[in-house]
């Protein structure tokens, strides 16, 4: 039982890179290409997610106390403030 399924793809530009790695040889067919593009998206993907799950760890283990949020962006407006008189001072 065949597990794959055919599409249709409209690359675009991608279009002369996908057929240039087929006609140096790299890659047998354009199909081979676009699976090897997915497998190395998916690595990606997962690479990124194993990032963000890391920095979520570390920020739930910060030994730090909470800033409340109504602090945080009392800062945020008080600095974004400062840039713009910088920003008028310096026009």
């Amino acid at each position: 039982m065949r597990t794959s399924k055919s599409i249709t793809l409209t690359l675009g530009k991608q279009q002369q890179v996908l057929d240039s790695l087929v006609s140096s040889g790299e890659y047998d067919s354009a199909s081979e290409a676009v699976r090897a593009a997915l497998r190395a998206l998916a690595r990606e993907r997962d690479a990124v997610n194993t990032i963000w799950r890391e920095k979520v760890r570390e920020a739930l283990e910060d030994p730090r106390p909470h800033v409340p949020a109504e602090k945080v962006f009392a800062d945020l407006r008080a600095f974004h403030d400062e840039q713009v008189k910088a920003d008028t001072r310096g026009a």
